[in-house]
């Protein structure tokens, strides 16, 4: 099973650039972009499992300027 999953990360202040560049260098992050609004930067991963999930978020959490994160899991309605 293929699995999305949007992190959306508040940075510390003047750190986003930092951030998005150590975000877009994991395994399984997709795509990492600065953004306006509640956010700083909305990281894309695409694992094959919400265990894989979990293992890049951890490595998402271990990089230095990121003050919080919040996960939301891709779902598709049939």
């Amino acid at each position: 099973m293929a699995v999305k999953a949007y992190v959306l990360i508040e940075a510390d202040v003047g750190k986003a650039g930092e951030v998005v560049s150590a975000v877009r260098k994991l395994e399984g992050v997709k795509s990492a972009d600065s953004v306006t609004g509640s956010f700083d930067v909305i990281a894309v991963i695409g694992v094959a499992s919400l265990d894989g999930v979990g293992s890049v978020v951890k490595q998402i959490h271990a990089v230095g300027g990121i003050d919080k994160t919040t996960t939301c899991i891709g779902v598709k309605y049939s």
